[in-house]
């Protein structure tokens, strides 16, 4: 992965590890539906594959179809990093004002790709960040 930017994830990370501010914009309840890269794959696997005829053309969303609030998902980064960075024990984020335009919750609709594809997610946001971090700790900046 040398050469390519970091992700904003990668960035606040590393950030978080260096005991630099890590921001969060609006009060932390602002949720997403995050989604592993694995979870990705086996949707794109899925498509590739399935036997659609007319309808193979489709657009799905990919995801977990569950939220999970920008404070939610600090604080499991945070725990999850603690024990190889102690500093991070009483570590807070900043809080910034909410960005223009921004909405607040989103959460996707996986119910077409379950039902054309089989689509059904393997990682949770909490499975997907401990793998995410076990391949970031163990690979060279």
């Amino acid at each position: 992965m040398r050469g390519l930017a970091k992700t904003d994830c990668e960035q606040r990370t590393a950030a978080m590890i260096q005991n630099q501010p890590a921001r969060i914009f609006g009060d932390g309840s602002t949720t997403r539906d995050f989604c592993h890269v694995a979870n990705v794959v086996q949707a794109n696997l899925l498509a590739a594959t399935a036997s659609m005829g007319a309808s193979r053309h489709e657009v799905f969303n990919v995801a977990v179809n569950d939220r999970t609030s920008l404070g939610e998902l600090f604080e499991m980064l945070r725990v999850a990093l603690l024990p190889d960075h102690p500093h991070l024990k009483n570590f807070r984020a900043i809080h910034e004002d909410f960005r223009p335009g921004d909405i607040r919750h989103s959460q996707a609709d996986i119910s077409k790709a379950r039902r054309l594809l089989g689509y059904a997610p393997t990682h949770s946001v909490a499975q997907g960040l401990q793998e995410t971090l076990a391949w970031y700790k163990n690979t060279p900046p």
